[in-house]
C-alpha cells in the first residue's frame, strides 16, 4: 500500500510559466522525494512599467511518502 501526500508551492521566473514551473519542481526535489505528479492551481504576472516582470505559478505537488 502507497501513502501520498499533497503540498503547495510558489515559483517564479522572469522567463516563462514553464520555466518557473521547472524550476519549482527542480528546487522541491532538492528536499522532496519520491515526486511524482504537479498540477498548476494558478498562474500569475507581476507587471512593472507596463511589461512583465515576473511569471508565477502556485503548484500542487504529490508525493509518495516513503
Amino acid at each position: 500500500m502507497s501513502v501520498a501526500k499533497i503540498i503547495e508551492l510558489s515559483a517564479e521566473s522572469p522567463k516563462s510559466f514553464e520555466d518557473a514551473i521547472q524550476g519549482g519542481i527542480a528546487k522541491a526535489s532538492k528536499t522532496v522525494h519520491n515526486i511524482k505528479s504537479a498540477w498548476v492551481k494558478e498562474q500569475h504576472v507581476v507587471v512593472d512599467n507596463g511589461k512583465v516582470a515576473l511569471y508565477r505559478v502556485d503548484l500542487k505537488v504529490t508525493f509518495v511518502l516513503d
